[in-house]
């Protein structure tokens, strides 16, 4: 293809700077491996160029010149080809990214949580985004040139006015609050903020608004401020003086009982004013406690007093709680000081009162104390005269026991020496003569010596069984010697002889562990008891046992024989039997205690108990012996 000659200053013409240095930093790292492809084609097609040339004849030298010339004017136009494909491509690329970047930032702008409007001087909407449009409750195409005004409330158009005129006015955002009404004529409280704006192209005046929805918030503030006011007038109706106060402890507000009690106004009460009604001496107290809550957030709680209208000072219990945060911080302070000077009077009356009361009732106790104490005096003095009878009685009882123990002493003397007259005399004088008769005899004759010997050894036998008999009712040596069990065994074997009545024996083996002296108490009782049933019973059954029964020992003796008046037995005097009485007596000394029981058709039983705690093991089989 022929090409123009170049023009003598085209070589001196710069060379167009690749399109790739012109690109923003990273794009042309996106377009690297396009312009590479682009690069390798116009290389190949060059040294296909070139290759074809040199097969060719050879030009004269005027026309490789000019062949020159045009190869090196049509690999510039190749350069410049592939340059401006290059470009192009890198336009439309940047075509593509900016009109992604739009999409996003129109999505950004129509779909943001708050309305965005162009505003001309004059309020018309130039532009506006799709939350706008349905904050206003109109399709965007309506609004457009169209006047804002008309969804601005009657009674917040000035204040919108007046707002374009600070945007345009100034260079700062401005804020303004406004009632607004949408086209279905519901209202709603809206913030704007407004920057103002120069159009580049038109050098006009604009501004930037932006539209943010805040009824639930200009709500929550009626609410509050209504709030207020109701807490306000209660505060204001109830007797006690209530205040509010910062985190710091400036007091804000005061009800009005506050500004009646002390006499004063709101301005020199507000901040540290109330120091002023309080007392001297207690003030710092008060500041100091007050002083410790601030820092610490926890309530407070004292009574000082405070200083009236009339100047006289009365006791106040002051309570203040904080209002927190969800995060702990104090908000505000909420006090009540409430008048309890009546309170204290009538405590410290009820207080005095309760002490006369006190003294009272302690006087009436002592009335009461001092009546039961002379009761208790005389009736002393009664259960004295009483005692002093009963000793004179008991002093009577003790000499006619004391007699009787005398009488009985010598009745036993006399039946001693009556037996050892009667048998161990007359016995002894029969062995006596039998051994006078063995001295005369001259002669002795086997037979007739043999049974003299005889009748005087059985006469000396007698009288050992009566001299054995009257040491065992004296005093038994198997009671020393091998214990109670065997002492009562050989007492009961010659009573049944004796007297011809079965009796049945049963003893506890531990009894043994009882001292000597208690052993021998159950012994006489025992031995008591069967001489009665012997004399007066008439018995043919007596059932005697020894147990142990909650560490006591205890002796029964159970006859089947006669009854009898067991009061009249012990007590009336006109029976002068000493036996049961003296019994009694024995088992007394030792602690024990001593019972009787005797009643038609189930005869007598006798029952004396000994305090004994078992020595080693107990659980010993019992000894039981029966004797007929």
């Amino acid at each position: 293809m022929p090409s123009k000659p170049p023009s003598p200053t085209a070589a001196a013409k710069p060379r167009r700077r690749p399109a790739a240095g012109l690109l923003k930093p990273g794009v042309g790292e996106d377009l690297g491996p396009m312009m590479s492809e682009l690069r390798l084609r116009a290389e190949t097609r060059m040294l296909q160029q070139r290759k074809s040339a040199a097969r060719g004849p050879k030009p004269k030298a005027h026309d490789r010149a000019k062949e020159t010339d045009a190869q090196r004017t049509l690999h510039e136009l190749q350069v410049h080809q592939i340059e401006l494909e290059m470009q192009n491509s890198e336009l439309l690329e940047a075509r593509n990214r900016t009109e992604v970047l739009l999409e996003k930032y129109t999505d950004l702008y129509d779909f943001a949580p708050v309305g965005y409007f162009s505003l001309d001087e004059q309020g018309r909407i130039q532009e506006v985004n799709l939350s706008g449009a349905a904050m206003l409750g109109v399709e965007r195409s309506r609004l457009a040139d169209g006047s804002f005004s008309r969804f601005v409330a009657p009674a917040s158009r000035p204040d919108f006015l007046a707002f374009l005129k600070r945007v345009f006015a100034g260079t700062g955002q401005e804020i303004c609050d406004l009632a607004l009404i949408k086209e279905d004529a519901t209202d709603f409280w809206a913030r704007f903020r407004g920057t103002a704006a120069i159009s580049a192209r038109e050098q006009r005046k604009w501004c930037r608004v932006s539209m943010a929805d805040i009824t639930v918030y200009r709500q929550a503030e009626e609410a509050l401020r209504d709030s207020e006011a109701r807490f306000h007038v209660m505060a204001d109706a109830i007797p006690q003086l209530t205040w509010q106060a910062r985190p710091d402890g400036f007091i804000t507000w005061y009800n009005q009982r506050w500004y009646e009690y002390t006499g004063t106004t709101p301005e020199p009460m507000e901040g540290w004013g109330w120091q002023t009604v309080h007392d001297p001496e207690v003030l710092p107290k008060v500041q100091k406690r007050w002083k410790a809550s601030l820092a610490t957030g926890k309530p407070f709680d004292m009574t000082f007093p405070l200083r009236g209208a009339d100047g006289v000072l009365r006791q106040f219990l002051t309570r203040a709680v904080p209002h927190k945060d969800n995060r702990g911080r104090v908000l505000q302070w909420f006090g009540t000081n409430t008048d309890i000077e009546d309170q204290q009077r009538a405590a410290e009356t009820q207080r005095r009162l309760e002490v006369l009361a006190a003294s009272n009732q302690k006087l009436e106790l002592e009335i009461v104390r001092r009546q039961l104490v002379e009761d208790s005096l005389k009736k002393s003095e009664r259960q004295l005269s009483q005692s002093l009878a009963q000793a004179r009685q008991q002093q009577e009882q003790l000499r006619q026991l004391a007699r009787k123990i005398i009488d009985a002493q010598e009745e036993e003397r006399k039946r001693i020496s009556r037996e050892l007259h009667d048998e161990i005399a007359q016995t002894l004088v029969g062995m006596n003569v039998h051994l006078e008769a063995l001295a005369r005899e001259g002669k002795v004759d086997p037979a007739s010596f043999k049974q003299k010997i005889v009748r005087t050894q059985k006469l000396i036998g007698e009288s050992v069984d009566v001299v054995h008999r009257f040491a065992r009712d004296l005093r038994p040596t198997l009671l020393d010697d091998l214990g109670l069990i065997p002492a009562l065994h050989s007492y009961l074997k010659e009573f049944t002889e004796r007297t011809k009545v079965r009796v049945h024996f049963k003893a506890f083996a531990g009894v043994e562990g009882l001292s000597s002296h208690r052993r021998t108490v159950l012994y006489r009782v025992a031995q008591s008891a069967l001489s009665n049933i012997a004399q007066h019973a008439q018995a043919t059954d007596v059932k005697v046992s020894i147990t142990n029964v909650r560490h006591i020992a205890c002796l029964e003796i159970h006859d089947n024989g006669k009854s009898f008046d067991v009061e009249k037995v012990l007590f009336a005097n006109r029976y002068k039997r000493l036996g049961l009485i003296g019994t009694r007596e024995r088992v007394e000394m030792i602690g024990g205690t001593f019972s009787v029981e005797s009643s038609p058709g189930h005869g007598t039983t006798i029952r004396a108990k000994i305090p004994y705690s078992p020595p080693g093991k107990s659980g010993k089989e019992s000894r039981k012996t029966k004797h007929a």
